[in-house]
């Protein structure tokens, strides 16, 4: 007789001895490591994503200023290796991490400062909000650091920073810091403890090779994994933003996201996907009264206020918005944007990494009262 042949076809499962015998078998599944799905269900596979993570803002304002406290008190060297200060959000207590998925830091550099060269396997990117004198150097190719531009550093390339200017300047660091870390690929390696190479050219070497767009190198095609160009600079963004919004009122069909909506996203120009492999890296531009429709994604973001002002309304809260202004956005989080005289924002998110999974879900709330 087998065991299902063996087992009772009637339970009281209100009797004691049920009950005693039940809590028996709960106490060996824990002893043994055993989770039950009936009792974990919703916890494990919830009706919707349900973030620990919480919609949040951070005021430029008070960032700049306790990165400048910083500048005099913290220097860079061997060990903290970057006067970088993370934006932990509230919901995540003991993370300094933005979302589960992203870090975001504001990266502080005093005149005349480097900041030592090392690789890890964290991809990351710098977003200047505003001045210059910095140069990066990735890889031995410096590359400089202005208003509007977005520099890159993939994963396992080494990196170091030089201000050579009689100012200080800072930045906003984008890392998947948390995402590498949960999957246990973090790697770290020291480089050359002062900057190798110390040039401060106008444009760098992956500039001169692939800064034309749609041209690419006949020595080398092929597909790239992550964008070999370090630098995507503003005037660039600028007038591709511009050339949208000109294009609409020109009538053009299919020129914007949504009417009086402009956004481009930075793009590897080897297969055309995103520029880095785990973050997606985008600048939007608002006309003035412009409303984006309410919608929301599985995927996680964070924006930084470039120029103008207006609001951003997260699960029905509206936050106003202003000069440089860091917005966490968590999974599923319902999210519009308003702005008033213009509002241009930098972006960047974790979706790549679930369109690769094929779990990314995005779902227009406008109208939707469920």
């Amino acid at each position: 007789m087998t065991a299902l042949e063996n087992r009772p076809t009637t339970v009281d499962f209100d009797s004691p001895e049920h009950q005693a015998r039940l809590a028996d078998l709960y106490r060996d599944f824990e002893a043994v490591g055993m989770t039950p799905l009936w009792r974990t269900r919703e916890g494990l596979m919830p009706p919707h994503p349900q973030p620990k993570a919480v919609p949040h803002l951070w005021r430029w304002d008070d960032l700049y200023a306790l990165a400048a406290r910083s500048g005099d008190l913290v220097p860079v060297g061997r060990g903290g290796e970057r006067r970088a200060i993370g934006l932990g959000n509230p919901g995540l207590p003991g993370d300094p991490y933005a979302t589960p998925t992203l870090w975001a830091a504001i990266q502080y550099l005093n005149p005349r400062e480097d900041a030592p060269e090392h690789r890890h396997s964290q991809s990351a990117f710098r977003f200047v909000l505003e001045g210059e004198g910095v140069w990066t150097v990735v890889d031995g190719d410096p590359v400089a650091m202005r208003r509007g531009d977005l520099l890159l550093t993939p994963g396992w390339h080494f990196h170091g920073h030089q201000n050579v200017s009689d100012t200080p300047m800072a930045w906003l660091d984008g890392l998947d810091v948390p995402l590498v870390a949960a999957v246990d690929q973090g790697f770290f390696e020291f480089g050359p403890d002062e900057v190798r190479d110390k040039r401060t050219p106008d444009r760098s070497n992956s500039e001169r090779l692939w800064g034309g767009p749609g041209l690419t190198p006949v020595a080398a095609v092929g597909a790239r994994p992550q964008s070999p160009l370090m630098a995507y600079r503003w005037v660039h963004t600028d007038a591709a933003l511009t050339a949208q919004l000109e294009l609409a009122a020109e009538g053009v069909e299919g020129t914007l996201v949504e009417p009086g909506h402009a956004a481009i996203r930075f793009s590897n120009p080897t297969t055309g996907g995103d520029a880095l492999t785990t973050m997606r890296t985008e600048m939007h531009r608002l006309t003035a009264g412009t409303r984006t429709r309410r919608s929301r994604t599985s995927a996680s973001s964070v924006w930084q206020v470039f120029t103008g002002g207006g609001t951003v309304t997260m699960d029905g809260e509206v936050r106003t918005l202003g000069h440089g202004d860091v917005v966490a956005v968590p999974a599923w989080t319902e999210f519009s944007l308003q702005a008033e005289d213009g509002l241009d924002l930098f972006t960047f998110s974790d979706a790549p990494v679930f369109e690769k999974l094929s779990l990314l879900r995005t779902q227009v709330t406008e109208g939707d009262d469920a």
